[in-house]
């Protein structure tokens, strides 16, 4: 039989691939949602929020066995198997494509908790599912939210400087051209130099209210996932390679004092999860400053402000 502590380290994985799991706008009746999960054959792992809370449920095998029972009196089938299933109607729901079969999802609000239930079939027999999500704790969401978005908004002040830096070498570059005698074939293509406090001066006043727009999340799922998972990525790896380094520790919603004659000795390989975006490549770092006037072949740098600092 498993030990406690083979079970709070497959815990720990399911917190660790939920992290990882881009988020998805869900659009069920009037309820606009993001959600993230993660599935194995030795639980799962859902995180859901409107922007105003967020609510959590982890469940190992165990908790899906006896939640299936209570709900289906008719069916019988291995904890696997009902994970592999919920595995297939919550991807298609994640990944905005169509759910095989009849599927129907309704979120409602209990008390503090909310609860999003599942219609569907298994095996020709109908199939219902409950989850139960509960208000995440503060460490939950400084992990999946707080942190996550400050690494963002730090990698993207970085591309934004590494920009502005090669914006003043094109222009360095096209000075040289025209001190040489070079001269534009057509007119429109003609830019001024780049200045930078302009730039974000002009850009507050015109585009700053647009950019900002959250609304109800869909822009941040559609244009940002790709660097969300490459930021929580690289969180795994830092505390992986720095572990009690103060950051915040993995908590689960299901209560580890379930002994371990309760545990399930279930094969430890994941069935599938919820789809994740690749890791794109990273961006260069190098802190940015202005270049001199001198000649392009040796140009010289001093360290200046960035555009947002």
């Amino acid at each position: 039989m498993p030990t406690l502590k083979h079970y709070r380290r497959k815990m720990e994985e399911l917190e660790e691939g939920l992290l990882t799991q881009p988020w998805a706008w869900l659009q069920l009746a009037e309820n606009s949602l993001l959600a993230k999960a993660y599935i194995t054959r030795q639980g799962y792992a859902l995180l859901v929020s409107d922007l105003q809370q967020v609510w959590h449920e982890q469940a190992d095998a165990c908790v899906v066995s006896q939640r299936a029972k209570e709900l289906n009196k008719r069916l019988t089938a291995p904890p696997a198997a009902l994970l592999c299933h919920l595995d297939e109607l919550l991807c298609p729901l994640l990944k905005d494509t169509a759910c095989p079969g009849k599927v129907s999802f309704v979120c409602d609000r209990v008390g503090e908790a909310l609860i999003l239930r599942v219609r569907s079939e298994l095996s020709g027999l109908p199939f219902y599912w409950n989850f139960h999500c509960i208000p995440a704790n503060p460490s939950l969401v400084s992990q999946h939210l707080i942190r996550p978005l400050m690494g963002m908004s730090l990698t993207l002040q970085c591309q934004v400087r590494e920009l502005a830096t090669m914006l003043r070498m094109k222009d360095l570059e096209i000075q040289d051209y025209q001190e040489s005698g070079a001269v534009l074939s057509r007119d429109r293509l003609k830019t001024e130099p780049f200045e930078e406090n302009s730039f974000l001066e002009q850009f507050m006043v015109e585009k700053l209210p647009e950019a900002c727009s959250v609304g109800d999340g869909r822009r941040f799922v559609m244009n940002l996932q790709s660097l969300y998972t490459a930021v929580t990525r690289q969180e795994i790896q830092v505390r992986q390679k720095h572990p009690g380094s103060g950051d915040p520790q993995p908590s689960s919603s299901t209560s580890p004092q379930e002994t371990e004659n309760q545990l399930l000795n279930e094969p430890e390989e994941p069935v599938s999860s919820a789809p994740s975006l690749p890791v794109p490549e990273k961006e260069p770092t190098g802190p940015s400053g202005p270049v001199q006037r001198p000649q392009l072949s040796k140009v010289k740098r001093k360290k200046l402000r960035g555009l947002f600092s």
